[in-house]
């Protein structure tokens, strides 16, 4: 067992700009802290799942808790830790209790009220259990540090990193708080939310064989953001399970949170690194006792029962594809055999976002300004149907054909409407960052792309909803388009529609509440389709004409011809969506 030496404070204790950051943020509220309690049965499961059992000699272990808040994974650690020890010693065992147990628990937490209650809470529950007062006092300073987890010295290693890390987005963050952590922590990329550098540092400081146990946010496991993290995973841990749960009441209070269960060791990653995989378990105790004893079972999980075994999920910085192993296969195959959508002469992109639609936008006929100074616009509620019912909307564009902005006196009728919304316009950050242009939408308007033929596609959807537009409107910002100079439109929306998107889309994009997806064009863009002129003039003229088929069956026989799929390739694609008609 390594020396121990008690901690309380932080080491951040001289007055200066970084520590002034941590000080605010220690007195600040549940929502600048991004406290979500965790429910007992889930805390069980984590530490079942990690193997922080009571059946183990947890005396000879050291576990962390980076963000202890309110105890709620401490209690039962503290519980576990004391019926093992007990199973060990004799109740008149003359050995002192806080000699054995010091070195067991780290537990830190910032938030200044939160910790003092806690300390309290532990000091009951000692005394609870039948250890004395000052023993329990002693074990309380001993265990508990109070300050910034990224940054506080814990120079130890530990066997176990349990809890629910913060979730705080940067915008919550001081800067100069923000710079520390991006020196300390090289996966503090992009817009990375705080519990990233809570992740990375925790997987840092396990020993060899040591095991990581976190409830968070799961949008790091697909997103840009998570890259340097994954990469991280990828190249010295292996993830040993995942649990989904998202729309389970995992937590005390209902969130808006897309939670998984990560278990994380830090061992050397075999030929076949194996992962465990459950979704959206029944918060109950038997079940999540039951389903932590099938996950960690060395049989292979049972056909037909809750938990999958997938393959080499952490692969360097790219996503982790959590799905079923036949989905998963059949991605990998066609990403070997096929280029993605936009080598074979497709553009996707998404539409024009103003920063303040209501002064752009309008009814058509009404925007008093010059004819070439407005453009029809495409709404998602245009399209619900499943086909373009435009409901009269147009957006104004102050862009020249040529690149930069119109002269407004050179557009009085322009420029008078414009002035007219000043000061909503002038509000924005796109504005006040470049007051000479401040009438600019956020994105340049290019009005070639509303006369040209598109697919356009909503951002959120539980299935891919993609409807043909034959070139009269400009796409708004909630719709995602795709143009082709190669592909003939129709044709790809059958490809698509069957069952094509939403198994690339499902793959990359981390689902949120109610089994939506998001079909972003970083989604969309990983696609794998055939060149068109590798596709026989039958079976194209097939496609083109299944565009406005009923028939299912033909439509996903027809494609499955083209991407050579077997028969398990071909059910593991799943249904063929919903694809509206044809536009105007």
């Amino acid at each position: 067992m390594p020396s121990f030496t008690p901690w309380r404070q932080s080491s951040f204790l001289d007055s200066s700009p970084v520590s002034d950051a941590v000080a605010a943020l220690a007195a600040g509220g549940i929502k600048e802290r991004g406290a979500i309690y965790t429910r007992r049965e889930v805390v069980e499961f984590i530490l079942d799942l990690s193997g922080y059992t009571s059946d183990r000699p947890l005396c000879g272990f050291r576990l962390l808790e980076p963000s202890f808040g309110e105890g709620d994974f401490l209690k039962i650690v503290i519980e576990r830790l004391l019926e093992s020890w007990r199973s060990i010693h004799s109740s008149d065992d003359p050995d002192d209790p806080y000699t054995a147990l010091a070195p067991c628990i780290r537990g830190v937490e910032l938030h200044h009220s939160s910790f003092e209650s806690t300390r309290q809470k532990v000091v009951e529950w000692l005394g609870e259990a039948g250890i004395s007062a000052r023993t329990a006092d002693r074990l309380a300073d001993a265990w508990l540090v109070q300050g910034d987890f990224l940054l506080v010295d814990l120079a130890e290693p530990f066997d176990f990193v349990i809890g629910n890390p913060p979730y705080v987005r940067q915008e919550l963050i001081p800067d100069i708080l923000i710079s520390e952590y991006r020196m300390r922590y090289r996966t503090v990329f992009d817009r990375a939310d705080i519990y990233i550098p809570f992740i990375e540092r925790s997987l840092s400081l396990l020993v060899e064989g040591g095991t990581l146990g976190f409830i968070c946010a799961d949008r790091w496991m697909k997103n840009r953001y998570g890259g340097p993290l994954r990469r991280m995973v990828a190249e010295g841990y292996h993830l040993k399970a995942y649990v989904d749960m998202t729309d389970t009441p995992a937590f005390h209070a209902d969130v808006i949170a897309y939670p998984a269960i990560t278990v994380i060791t830090r061992e050397t990653r075999g030929k076949a690194c194996k992962t465990r995989i459950a979704h959206r378990p029944a918060i109950d105790r038997l079940v999540l006792k039951s389903l932590a004893r099938d996950m960690l079972t060395e049989n292979p999980p049972a056909a037909n029962g809750p938990v999958r075994e997938m393959t080499d999920v952490a692969v360097g910085a790219q996503p982790w594809i959590l799905d079923s192993p036949g989905r998963l296969g059949l991605v990998r195959r066609l990403v070997q055999d096929f280029p993605d959508i936009e080598k074979v002469g497709c553009k996707v992109g998404i539409g024009v976002a103003t920063g303040a639609d209501k002064a752009f936008i309008g009814p058509f006929n009404d925007l008093d300004v010059e004819d070439d100074r407005k453009l029809p616009i495409a709404m998602t509620r245009d399209i619900d149907s499943g086909e373009v019912k435009w409901r009269g909307l147009g957006i104004v564009n102050p862009f020249a054909d040529g690149g930069g902005l119109v002269d407004l006196n050179q557009y009085p009728r322009l420029k008078h409407y414009l002035e007219e919304r000043r000061g909503q316009i002038e509000k924005r950050h796109v504005a006040q960052k470049a007051p000479t242009n401040w009438y600019r939408t956020i994105d340049r308007i290019y009005p070639a792309l509303a006369s040209r033929p598109k697919l356009l596609i909503p951002d959120i959807k539980g299935e891919a909803h993609i409807v043909y537009e034959d070139g009269h409107l400009y796409p708004h910002h909630n719709l995602y388009f795709i143009t082709s100079d190669e592909w003939d439109l129709r044709a790809l929306r059958t490809v698509l529609c069957s069952g094509i998107a939403r198994l690339f889309v499902s793959m990359y994009a981390t689902r949120m509440r109610g089994g939506y997806f998001r079909f972003q064009a970083q989604y969309l863009r990983r696609i794998r389709l055939p060149r068109w002129q590798d596709v026989s003039s039958s079976v194209r003229d097939e496609l083109i004409e299944m565009d406005t088929s009923d028939s299912p069956d033909a439509c996903r026989r027809i494609v499955s011809e083209i991407y050579g799929l077997t028969k398990k390739e071909y059910a593991a694609i799943g249904k063929v969506e919903g694809r509206g008609a044809n536009g105007n």
